[in-house]
């Protein structure tokens, strides 16, 4: 039986969560689709160098506050 891989649910770190907080984007994250919240925790929580997270995040935060994009591609709410 082929089954589905299932994505890993990622956990939000507490720097992650400090930075939606100050910047009040953390309603904008929330709004995302499930699927987006866990790929920008995966993709943030994946990287070995703390520059290149604080690069990541700093990405998503921006993406967050235009509300135009996700991961560098176009995205519109629905």
């Amino acid at each position: 039986m082929n089954q589905a891989k299932r994505r890993v649910r990622q956990s939000m770190t507490s720097l992650v969560q400090q930075e939606l907080t100050q910047r009040g984007l953390m309603d904008a994250y929330l709004s995302r689709p499930p699927y987006q919240q866990n790929d920008y925790l995966w993709w943030i929580n994946s990287a070995k160098r703390d520059e290149t997270k604080q690069k990541r995040l700093t990405q998503m935060l921006e993406e967050l506050e235009r509300g135009d994009s996700y991961m560098k591609m176009s995205w519109h709410a629905l």
